[in-house]
């Protein structure tokens, strides 16, 4: 491991005084992705600033029947939060779906958002990789690619995006909420992941020296009516071959409004517009399901190995837009 300063905050902004004041240094919360690539040579910080003292652990009400998550709150106290399970069930089952107890106890709010991808390649330091070190070549296009992106890629980075819970904060058209040395700012999470394009070692708009401080949630109305549903290859601690997040807003039959966000097939949590086009102000049905479905992989690209994953996303959207269609409202 790289040797490295460790310094800790107790104030957001003598945090951003402090990542600001050094070239590399970055923030360490839960640590459950950074410690790891710090041993794989994958980050090499010369100085780690610990966060975990800041005042951001709590879940509170926020005007008009919102609610804040604190971007220290820890993952396994959010899925277990009764306010959560209560209005939120899509966010408690996509978090309690990811990872193993031990990690969610540890994981924190803001750091879920930040995870890197498990892309073989950008976690062996020895390959080359484009999101790790910019121009040097992507390997998983040519090589072995059975769990990358098959929506949102280009011809220099195919890694998904392993968040199980930006999936679910997505589909509840969540705002991330940010300080730095030049204030506030609140970002649709929509907005927040970039594609790779040309530059995937940009995974977000953040800027350097930007903290999250909280993740806003809008007393969204049928988000009571929400569910997450993942596929993957075992059924404890493993990512997402394929996901889906998804809400309905159902009045006598007939869908007035929706959500469908897909993840582990994109480079960043796939919200299917056009999906949701489709259901709305039509009957409830599997075949109309089965249509938004198709409608929501247009454009996917398959590589040698991820093909299954378009059939797979089609099949988990449907499945997951049946099983709310039948719960009670």
């Amino acid at each position: 491991m790289h040797p490295f300063t460790y310094k800790f905050a107790t104030e957001p902004h003598l945090a951003i005084k402090a990542i600001n004041s050094e070239p590399n240094a970055v923030f360490l919360a839960g640590g459950t992705t950074l410690i790891d690539l710090m041993k794989l040579h994958v980050e090499n910080p010369d100085t780690v600033n610990d966060i975990n003292d800041l005042p951001l652990s709590k879940i509170t009400e926020i005007p008009y029947g919102g609610i804040r998550i604190g971007a220290l709150v820890k993952n396994s106290d959010c899925a277990h939060s009764q306010i959560i399970r209560e209005r939120y069930p899509v966010l408690s089952e996509a978090i309690l779906s990811g990872a193993s107890p031990q990690l969610r106890n540890m994981a924190t709010t803001g750091g879920n958002l930040l995870q890197k991808t498990r892309c073989y390649y950008y976690r062996d330091s020895s390959q080359p990789c484009n999101k790790r070190q910019p121009g040097s070549g992507c390997p998983a296009i040519d090589g072995v690619n059975r769990i990358h992106a098959v929506l949102g890629t280009s011809k220099h980075c195919i890694a998904v995006n392993p968040s199980d819970m930006a999936v679910a904060l997505t589909a509840l058209d969540a705002e991330v909420v940010t300080i730095s040395s030049k204030g506030e700012r609140r970002i649709p999470i929509d907005a927040f992941y970039l594609l790779p394009g040309d530059h995937p070692e940009r995974e977000n708009v953040l800027s350097p020296g930007e903290l999250i401080v909280g993740v806003d949630l809008a007393p969204l109305p049928f988000a009571k009516r929400s569910h997450y549903l993942k596929v993957r290859d075992r059924a404890s601690y493993a990512f997402a071959l394929a996901s889906a997040a998804v809400a309905l807003d159902i009045e006598n039959g007939v869908i007035k409004d929706s959500r469908i966000v897909m993840g582990g097939v994109g480079t960043r949590p796939w919200r299917a517009y056009e999906a949701e086009r489709i259901l709305k102000g039509k009957p409830v049905g599997r075949d109309l399901f089965k249509s938004a479905a198709e409608a929501g992989l247009t454009g996917a690209k398959q590589y040698k190995d991820n093909g299954f994953k378009v059939e797979l996303a089609k099949r988990t959207v449907v499945r997951a837009l049946t099983t709310i269609s039948e719960m009670p409202a």
